[in-house]
């Protein structure tokens, strides 16, 4: 069975609604998830924009959501997720905000792509504190068992 992530609030390549952007609520979509493999101990989720800032002239990926250490058994998360609702022993990265949590699509110029990737990994990892993406990627490189992916855009 293949991993899947998916979203009621969207389809893959579909528009994010406006509610779950910075020109709504700013609030996480509910993301919802099956496939998990055998063995799985831990699933990641980043969230991420590599159109940043102008699609036509990508400079950087802006890193929008960062959980690790989401018990396996979770099928997925809430739309509006808080911190005190996320299933017990997720953990929260920095976003490139600078802060935990989810932020939403803001793009300056045209339509972003929000690339939403799903990790099974073979192990929970320890406490990172706060990482960034790049420091979660470094850490479960080797510990990867599946990965999913949703595509939403969004333009202002």
């Amino acid at each position: 069975m293949t991993m899947e992530l998916r979203s009621s609030a969207f389809s893959h390549q579909g528009e994010i609604p406006r509610e779950y952007t910075c020109d709504g609520e700013n609030s996480s979509p509910p993301l919802a998830w099956s496939g998990i493999p055998a063995g799985t101990k831990s699933l990641a989720l980043i969230v991420d924009d590599p159109d940043a800032p102008d699609p036509k002239a990508p400079k950087l990926v802006y890193v929008h959501w960062v959980l690790y250490n989401i018990p396996p058994d979770a099928a997925g998360l809430a739309a509006a997720v808080q911190p005190d609702q996320l299933p017990a022993g997720t953990r929260a990265g920095r976003n490139d905000w600078g802060r935990t949590g989810y932020g939403g699509p803001c793009p300056p110029i045209g339509r972003h792509r929000y690339f939403h990737k799903l990790y099974a990994l073979d192990k929970v990892l320890r406490d990172l504190g706060q990482p960034t993406k790049a420091q979660v990627l470094a850490v479960i490189e080797e510990h990867i068992l599946a990965e999913a992916q949703l595509v939403g855009t969004y333009q202002r």
